[in-house]
């Protein structure tokens, strides 16, 4: 399978300076190991800011028969200008609604993508609250029209309850101390109030931030992100992937990359009715240009698979 690499170099220096607000990560991998082609059909459960998206129709030139899917309204309100008269699909919802919307339409598509995680706007405004380092109110919904907050959690969650968050989506070894903390200083405002708190548990850290897996844990709870993930994949791989169709999941940590792994294992296999058969026995990540391009590559691993015609 041929590297896309003069496609690469187009986007790299047309397509993501007209988006500088989010690159994204793993293009090239993503592009060879979807292997979109001329009608290809085309779903992306997290359209994001189209960057993956815009490479991809570039290729397929079917705009009619594809769908972007997102949670977030400043996204979707990108997409409607980045894909203004195209005819292309869009749906503000979360991806595993969105995939049952499909799934009830009967509709099957040849090329699959979900870059799961934050993106780079989510990161850069600190209005959204999802980052340590600018200091914000304590939101961190994907979603914002849903009601539950990073504020709702911390101030008002039980001791247990912050503890199993924190261990169960942060694999946070300090959890009952951090929980405990958290109790102790409430109520919070803002995420560096929560930061500097966390910190406390962690003294003398210094590259990684010590309330970094904290603020995953957060984000994961109060967008419900793993479950969404665990509902949504046998949907794609059972009813939404064409026969013969590829996937490629992002993922940003390992909580989600164990998930995708035992989801294809399950399907694919040495036996004769296996469903899918895996493009990567082992998750890709970027290269070092690439991260240096693009710090958001550093933690990405790619899976992909095809279906069985």
């Amino acid at each position: 399978m041929a590297p896309y690499t003069v496609l690469w170099g187009t986007l790299t220096s047309e397509m993501l300076e007209e988006n500088h607000l989010h690159q994204p990560v793993l293009l090239q991998q993503v592009l060879q190991y979807l292997d979109p082609r001329a009608g290809d059909s085309y779903l992306d459960l997290t359209g994001g800011y189209g960057g993956h998206a815009s490479a991809v129709l570039e290729i397929t030139h079917n705009p009619a028969d594809s769908v972007l899917v997102d949670r977030d309204s400043n996204a979707i309100a990108e997409l409607k200008k980045r894909f203004a008269g195209q005819g292309i699909q869009l749906l503000h919802k979360d991806f595993l609604s969105a995939s049952r919307e499909l799934q009830a339409s009967g509709k099957t598509f040849d090329v699959i993508l979900a870059d799961l995680g934050v993106s780079s706007p989510h990161l850069n405004q600190a209005s959204r609250g999802f980052s340590i380092k600018a200091d914000g109110p304590l939101d961190m919904r994907m979603d914002q029209t849903q009601s539950l907050t990073a504020e709702e959690m911390v101030n008002t969650y039980s001791p247990a309850e912050l503890e199993t968050i924190l261990k169960q989506y942060g694999e946070e070894p300090k959890a009952r101390q951090i929980a405990s903390l958290i109790v102790e200083h409430r109520p919070f405002k803002t995420t560096t109030e929560l930061a500097n708190v966390v910190a406390k548990a962690w003294p003398g850290y210094s590259k990684v931030h010590p309330a970094t897996r904290t603020f995953q844990a957060l984000r994961i709870a109060v967008n419900d992100e793993l479950e969404l993930l665990r509902k949504s994949l046998p949907i794609w791989m059972d009813d939404l992937l064409a026969p013969g169709g590829r996937i490629a999941i992002i993922s940003f940590h390992s909580l989600e990359d164990r998930l995708v792994k035992d989801a294809f294992k399950e399907k694919a296999g040495d036996r004769y009715d296996a469903d899918l058969r895996l493009l990567t026995k082992k998750p890709v990540v970027g290269d070092e240009s690439e991260i240096v391009f693009n710090p958001r590559a550093r933690s990405a691993k790619l899976r992909a698979a095809a279906k069985q015609k």
